[in-house]
């Protein structure tokens, strides 16, 4: 007996251990993937340091000078030096005057080779001054008269003193000019498109395309901002378009005859060359503003059969563009150029119904070398100059040229035409607050402009008093004592970020507007001096626009000065926002929980990461709430206290004070929610009941906090409420966390049970017991795959049911515990799956042997249920996602196991049909059933759209920001092709035939392995 039992118990070891080598090959394989997705994650902080520059108030406010009533000799008869007349005309009507005194201007040569030529001298007596300079300086030196009268200065006191300007270029954005004040466009807060729609009352569909009372309207309007914006010292504008206005008549093929971008091009340059003759005859710089690749069907489809594809490489592409360019100059000699952005471009950007677009198409260094070579080429010979914005967001050189010192050099290093201006925005990053000043400013040989936005968008869109003039001070000092390069500076008074997700503020038009232009005169007059006291511009900036009273002016300074404290504690997170945080290849600003612009965000990775960074600063995370409430209410004290009468415009008063009580609701708003999700992620991560119960009042706080901000400012476009959907979805899933980890508990209590009572009924007579049979067949099975087939013999109706039922329902309730019964995608995504890879496999096998493939997928679908129970049974699934995103251990520990159970279901499915069919047909029936469970739901998510199938499961899951797919899609921020889901269901089909190949292909005679072979014990 003893002989006839050695050989199977010897097979049966044999089996055993290579059971156990390939579990070991699945875990190491899993830990394997565990790592490459922690490197994926690529989750890391260092500490960043941010900008200096201390905000503070003038130390007295003298009472203002009445200037003397000024007549003009000898300005000349320039439309540039009436102009300048004129706004000098205008100043001393607004104010009262005192005595008279004549203004001579002589105009003289500037000196040869002067780079600033708006230099002037000041001369002469109080009772009759004398301005000695070109006409540049000439009109600049009245500009600058004008200014000291509205801002109540001694006009005297710079007789005998020359003034000039430190950086000779300074570039204006286009304001709100011809953009229309239409509430209604505001009211509903979900726009989030960064087209600004200027001038879309001035377009027609059809010929004539220009609506000339329309038209006319715009240019008073243009006319009015270039005026204001000239006095403030602009002298300089970006104007949006490029390929709008060219026919391309010199490259043959792009339009056919009689293609209307022909007839429109035309009719546009017709309509707005006198805009931009009218800012050269006032002194103004005009440059086309850009980005690249910027197309129009036809273009794009005369590219792409020319070249193949849109091949930024190639130099012929460029020379299309640049003979748009030669057409255009030749056409309106008054444009100075063009400025090109690379890094962003798409839907956000486009005007539905119009044919001009823009294609994220420069992506390689190769690629903008190329570009530059050809185009800069173009301007030498044109006497034009190229601005090549570092802007661009992505992975590589050029996605982080921006950003990265050697990636500038590998970009740009050698490019040094000296018609190319490289523009660069101060901040290492966006404009955010917290971020170092960026250090690529400091380096390069071309010719470079600093950016500067004054309606900061991401800090509520200018709607806060906001005061930059220290951080602009002394980023613009320190940059300059390191590159004796930059030229200029680029100013943005109105544009960046989405135009109508937000506050209804528009330069000059709507909203409280002069809060903003605080920060264009700064960064204007620090430009041309950066040593000036950026308190005294803020003083000048108050009696300009509120009040010639000493006290009110001290208030109102001493109110912005507190502006910073406020804008940098309430909105930010001050322990994580002074870090430099990288994830996913990229670094994430240091705002986040605040997702751009005005999402309140609710995700567990943003969230779960900015409690991980501020951990051991928490107490002072969370009371940063608290410093920029009091901040903001010491604001409003001082504007409350100024004597009503002594304002200009009582409605300007009431402006700043519904600022200040908007910013102070929206402050405790966020401060509540900044203690919501902390503690929250204070108890995943400790476990403690103190923790939980700061999370409860926190959250209490909140959600009546949430409900006043709707109640007061849902519905006010000038103080819109912040957008708190994302909020509330999170809110609703932590607040079943706790349930959800009690379920765990009880349902892995369940699993274990069902498992030990396999794991007994194997070697005791338990298996006589009602239900026992199909437990021991689910843990045989699982656990010794080559007897899934004896493991089912003999079993009862009722065995059979609880063979299905229990992994069945197991895995639904896990599913759905897993998303706290939230997300009905994530459910029939997997569960389908599953479906489709079981129902497979029953088609293909009935009787005994689908008996014994559903007790093998039954018992590893048990296994990894209780491998995710037990993860969800500390704190539910925030507590689950809390881990992965910040734990590098424990991740990587359970996608080990997770991955090492997945695969090891489809080895033991194969490794159980092997013994009734052989292994090459019991490979191909499981590659089969993968195949179809990949194909089938992925040809579903396909059909209904990857962005969408991904925004709602995002939505329900709350993993990512809320906001990617309203603003820039998840499908577009995560680099994911639009195809994935075709492609994958494609190589599901392709996996299916292959599979069904193998299992039918040299099939072999029925029965000659029909029966089981002893396996003995094991």
């Amino acid at each position: 007996m003893r002989a006839k039992t050695a050989v199977p118990e010897k097979s049966a070891r044999a089996r055993g251990i290579l059971a156990l080598i390939v579990v070991a090959v699945l875990l190491a394989a899993g830990a394997g993937v565990g790592l490459v997705v922690g490197d994926a994650l690529g989750i890391r902080a260092q500490p960043a340091e941010r900008m200096g520059g201390e905000s503070r108030a003038v130390e007295t406010v003298p009472a203002s000078v009445p200037p003397p009533q000024i007549t003009v000799v000898g300005a000349g008869g320039s439309e540039r030096m009436r102009v300048a007349v004129d706004e000098l005309d205008a100043a001393l009507a607004g104010v009262e005057t005192a005595g008279s005194a004549t203004l001579t201007v002589v105009l003289v040569q500037p000196h040869v080779g002067a780079v600033d030529d708006e230099g002037y001298l000041l001369a002469g007596t109080p009772d009759a001054l004398r301005i000695e300079a070109g006409e540049a300086g000439a009109a600049r030196g009245i500009y600058d008269l004008a200014a000291a009268i509205r801002q109540g200065k001694d006009i005297t006191a710079g007789i005998g003193t020359p003034v000039t300007s430190r950086l000779p270029f300074r570039m204006v954005d286009l304001g709100a000019v011809g953009v229309a004040a239409d509430p209604a466009e505001w009211l509903p807060g979900t726009d989030y498109s960064h087209a600004s729609k200027a001038f879309a009352d001035v377009f027609l569909p059809e010929a004539p395309y220009i609506d000339e009372q329309a038209l006319a309207a715009a240019y008073d309007d243009y006319d009015g901002y270039l005026r204001r914006v000239i006095a403030d010292g602009y002298n300089a504008i970006s104007f949006p378009g490029f390929v709008e206005f060219a026919t391309f008549d010199e490259v043959d093929g792009v339009y056919a005859d009689g293609d209307e971008h022909v007839a429109k091009a035309l009719a546009l340059r017709e309509a707005f060359g006198p805009f931009w003759d009218r800012a050269e005859e006032l002194g103004m710089k005009v440059f086309l503003r850009t980005d690249m690749l910027t197309l129009t069907s036809p273009l794009e489809a005369y590219l792409t059969d020319r070249f193949g594809t849109l091949d930024t490489t190639s130099p012929e592409l460029w020379d299309v563009y640049a003979a748009g360019l030669d057409e255009l100059y030749a056409a309106e000699p008054a444009l100075d150029g063009v400025l090109i952005r690379i890094g962003e471009a798409g839907r956000v950007y486009d005007v539905a119904g119009w044919d001009y677009y823009s294609a994220l198409a420069v992506t390689t260094p190769e690629a903008v070398r190329a570009m530059l070579t050809a185009l800069t080429g173009q301007a030498e010979d044109s006497g034009r100059e190229v601005i090549f914005r570092t802007w661009s967001v992505g992975v590589g050189a050029v996605g982080d040229m921006h950003t990265n010192a050697a990636s500038y050099e590998a970009v740009l290093g050698g490019v040094d035409s000296p018609a190319l201006i490289v523009s660069t925005k101060y901040t290492l990053g966006d404009f955010y607050s917290w971020l170092p000043l960026n250090d690529t400013l400091q380096q390069g040989e071309q010719r470079r402009i600093v950016e500067f936005q004054s309606r900061r968008e991401f800090e509520n869109n200018g709607a806060f008093p906001n005061d930059l003039g220290a951080e602009y001070a002394w980023a613009l000092q320190e940059l300059l004592a390191s590159n004796d390069r930059i030229e200029g500076i680029w100013a943005w008074a109105q544009d960046g970020g989405p135009w109508r997700a937000g506050p209804m503020i528009l330069y000059d038009k709507a909203g409280f507007w002069q809060l903003a232009d605080l920060n264009s005169q700064l960064a204007v007059q620090l430009a041309r001096d950066p040593d000036a006291d950026p308190a005294e511009i803020t003083e000048g900036w108050a009696r300009e626009w509120f009040s010639d009273d000493p006290a009110t002016v001290r208030a109102i300074t001493d109110a912005m000065a507190l502006s910073r404290t406020a804008i940098e504690q309430g909105l930010y997170i001050p322990p994580f926002a002074e870090q430099r945080v990288s994830a996913i290849g990229l670094e994430p600003p240091p705002m986040m929980w605040i997702f751009e612009w005005d999402i309140l965000t609710g995700d567990s990775a943003v969230l779960d990461v900015i409690y991980t960074i501020s951990r051991d600063r928490l107490d002072e995370a969370v009371q940063g709430g608290d410093v920029a409430s009091d901040a903001v209410e010491r604001m409003r004290a001082l504007i409350e206290g100024t004597d009503p009468s002594t304002w200009r415009d009582a409605g300007l008063r009431e402006a700043f004070l519904g600022s200040l009580d908007y910013e102070q609701d929206t402050l405790d708003l966020l401060g509540a929610y900044r203690a919501t999700i902390l503690h929250q992620a204070a108890w995943h991560d400790t476990l403690s009941a103190d923790s939980y119960a700061a999370w409860q009042t926190a959250r209490d706080a909140y959600t009546a906090q949430a409900a006043a901000h709707l109640a007061a400012y849902e519905g006010d476009v000038d103080h819109p409420a912040f957008n708190l959907t994302a909020a509330e979805l999170g809110i609703e899933r932590g607040d079943r966390d706790l349930a959800m980890a009690w379920m765990a508990r009880v349902l892995l209590v369940l699993t274990a049970a069902w498992v030990l009572i396999g794991i007994l009924s194997a070697r005791t007579r338990l298996v006589r017991r009602p239900g026992a049979m199909a437990a021991r067949a689910t843990w045989v099975s699982s656990t010794r795959p080559w007897r899934a087939g004896e493991s089912t013999l003999g079993m009862l109706r009722a065995d059979h049911v609880l063979l299905v039922l229990v992994p069945g329902a197991l895995l639904v309730a896990t599913r759905a515990v897993q998303t706290s019964f939230l997300s009905w995608v994530h459910l029939a995504v997997t569960l389908g799956a599953w479906a489709v890879f079981v129902a497979l496999l029953l088609v293909l096998f009935r009787g005994r042997w689908g008996w014994a493939v559903l007790a093998t997928i039954g018992g590893v679908v048990v296994l990894r249920c209780a491998l995710v129970l037990t993860a969800l049974s500390f704190s539910g699934p925030g507590g689950y996602w809390f881990a992965f995103w910040t734990d590098p251990v424990r991740r990587s520990l359970y996608i080990a196991v997770a991955f090492a159970l997945f695969v090891w279901l489809f080895v033991a499915v194969g490794w159980a049909l092997a013994a009734r069919i052989g292994a090459r047909r019991a490979t191909g029936a499981v590659l089969a059933a993968v195949g179809a469970g990949l194909a089938v739901p992925a040809a579903v998510i396909a059909v209904v759209g990857l962005e969408r199938a991904l925004t709602a499961w995002n939505d329900q899951m709350g993993l990512l920001p809320w906001g990617l797919s309203r603003i820039l899609g998840i499908t577009v921020y995560l680099d994911i092709p639009a195809s994935t889901a075709w492609v994958a269901a494609g190589a599901g089909v392709v996996l299916t035939a292959i599979g069904l190949g193998l299992l039918f292909i040299g099939r072999r005679v029925p029965g000659r392995r029909d029966a089981v072979p002893s396996s003995g014990s094991a």
